[in-house]
């Protein structure tokens, strides 16, 4: 009886821990669905946010390190003094560096890309806009290895494009293993940006609002608490090495006679709104004569790194400014150790080694070099104001100060976020005023010259358009196969009046997407298309048929999902 008795107890104890234990099981499953399905608006979501930001805080410092001892290795001092220490060094070595290692950046993309193009911040907005939150893993980890590498050996640009797509791949990573749906896939893709761009500047409130007004374009209170969260983790991460210093030091805090020289900044705004324009311009335009020049040659695409190396070396040795990030000249156009002349050249020269750079896929970002090109054109334009009105004018410092963040704003596309980061980048708080004046009137200026900004420019060169907003390029993410109705099925159109519109020439291709589908219809006038796909005789061989009312509710429902996400 007592055997009996002690079978039946734990024949009893093992229903209540295998109940307890499917219990847990559930809770966990209903909480990782949670988690992923609506996860920016639950508590948990927000640990996840944390550890993507310290993540990504040190995946950013891991690259800023590794450019401040590859130059220590290459040019015997890290960005902080390059200028100075290249002009010490023997002139073909200036040439050399940049070539060699433009042929290892050429072999890097050559091999891990398919199409030896570098990632950054304009396929960070893409994967946000088009890919619920993912961007390319193998690519991205490429680019930012052949950006280390451009950063290291000449190259004339900014670390914040390569830290931002690295970011995107941690993100992406998380995401797929997560199962995210689109919000919580953009979202934790802002996480990490924020986190990278805090990290690499020191920078919390403007990380933040990068990620929101460049990355997610728009400003959701659910995005915020967790973008906030990774923003600080990266903050601290960079703080823990560097410390609680600015990146910039002006030399005392800056004055301004409000009323006497407000017209002087809304004047400099403009200029810096033509200045970045200028810049923007003269990049596409070297990338298009590149392109023209490598098909023209017949050139294999790892080798036009290394012609852009040769041109950049070339520079170097009478401009060796141009080299790397260029912190230390932008310093000392910040603390107006810079005459007039020097200025405008060095300007004129940075913006021509920019331009050679991404002509020849170098890598590397565009906001480092906006900010130098902003200081130089705000310290000339300071020096011209002083010299003229010298009773009214303050200190050339501020001029430059505004237009650091007003050409910055101009190229960026971020008035809000650049504002700030100018701010964080100085310490300097009380010249408000005139830098919020500078950048609105750039950034309204060169908004009209370009598609917004340099971002959506490269996109709308590929063929994205997202420059004018989600009405304009939500059909781009559907697929004609995933809204078609399929031949045979109940709802389909009659096979014969489908044959008849594809041997008029008239059908859709199951792999288009709806953006260049739609046109159709009111080409042709027909409420319904027919499907098509290639066999393995490369014909034409009917597979559906889409109709336009389908195409339409699902541009409804997608609207209107984009709409709540943005307004929730």
């Amino acid at each position: 009886m007592q055997a009996i008795r002690r079978r039946r107890t734990l024949a009893r104890q093992r229903g209540f821990l295998h109940d307890h234990l499917e219990e847990a099981a559930s809770a966990w499953r209903d909480g990782w669905y949670v988690v992923r399905h609506r996860g920016p608006d639950r508590i948990q979501f927000w640990f996840i946010a944390l550890i993507v930001g310290v993540v990504s805080g040190l995946a950013t410092l891991a690259f800023r390190k590794g450019i401040e001892n590859l130059q220590t290795l290459v040019y015997t001092t890290s960005d902080i003094h390059l200028h100075s220490a290249a002009r010490e060094l023997p002139w073909y070595w200036l040439l050399a560096v940049p070539v060699l290692g433009g042929l290892v950046v050429g072999q890097i993309l050559h091999r891990f890309t398919p199409d030896g193009r570098v990632r950054s911040v304009a396929d960070v907005i893409e994967g946000a806009a088009l890919r619920d939150g993912r961007v390319e893993i193998r690519a991205g980890l490429a680019s930012a290895a052949a950006s280390l590498i451009t950063l290291c050996t000449g190259g004339s640009a900014g670390r914040e494009g390569p830290v931002v797509h690295m970011a995107g791949t941690i993100s992406t990573w998380v995401s797929s293993k997560m199962k995210a749906d689109g919000i919580t896939g953009r979202d934790l893709l802002g996480c990490a940006v924020a986190a990278a761009v805090s990290a690499s500047f020191n920078a919390p409130i403007a990380g933040a609002l990068f990620a929101l007004e460049v990355v997610l374009r728009h400003f959701a209170v659910h995005a915020f608490a967790p973008i906030a969260i990774a923003s600080v983790a990266g903050t601290v991460v960079n703080r823990i090495e560097y410390g609680n210093v600015t990146e910039f030091r002006l030399p005392e805090p800056g004055a301004l006679n409000f009323y006497e020289e407000l017209p002087a900044f809304l004047l400099l705004g403009l200029v810096c709104g033509v200045v970045a324009v200028i810049l923007m311009k003269s990049i596409f335009m070297a990338e298009d004569a590149a392109a023209r020049v490598q098909a023209v040659t017949r050139m294999p695409r790892w080798l036009r790194p290394a012609v852009s190396g040769a041109m950049l070396g070339g520079i170097a040795i009478w401009f060796p400014h141009i080299i790397g990030v260029g912190y230390e000249t932008t310093a000392a156009a910040l603390t107006g150790q810079l005459a007039l002349g020097t200025a405008v050249a060095f300007a004129l020269v940075k913006a021509a080694a920019v331009s050679i750079t991404f002509a020849g896929r170098m890598g590397g970002g565009v906001f480092s070099p906006s900010l130098m090109m902003g200081a130089l054109t705000g310290l000339a334009f300071g020096h011209i104001a002083t010299a003229v009105f010298p009773n009214v004018s303050g200190s050339e410092v501020v001029y430059a100060l505004s237009g650091t963040g007003a050409v910055a704003a101009a190229v960026l596309g971020a008035p809000i976020s650049t504002t700030l980061i100018v701010f964080e980048l100085t310490g300097d708080w009380q010249v408000g005023i005139a830098v919020m004046t500078s950048v609105s009137l750039a950034s309204a200026l060169a908004s009209r010259m370009v598609r917004r900004s340099f971002f959506l420019t490269q996109l709308e060169r590929r063929g994205i358009g997202l420059a004018d907003g989600p009405q304009h390029y939500i059909l781009a993410m559907f697929k004609v196969s995933a809204v078609m109705r399929p031949v045979g099925s109940p709802n389909a159109a009659p096979r014969e009046a489908l044959e008849e519109l594809v041997s008029r020439g008239t059908a859709a291709d199951q792999g288009e997407t709806l953006h260049r589908v739609m046109p159709l219809f009111e080409q042709s006038g027909t409420a319904v298309l027919p499907v098509i796909r290639a066999n393995a005789a490369g014909e034409p061989e009917l597979v559906g048929s889409l109709h336009h009312l389908d195409a339409l509710k699902a541009y409804s429902r997608a609207l209107a999902a984009t709409a709540a996400e943005e307004h929730s």
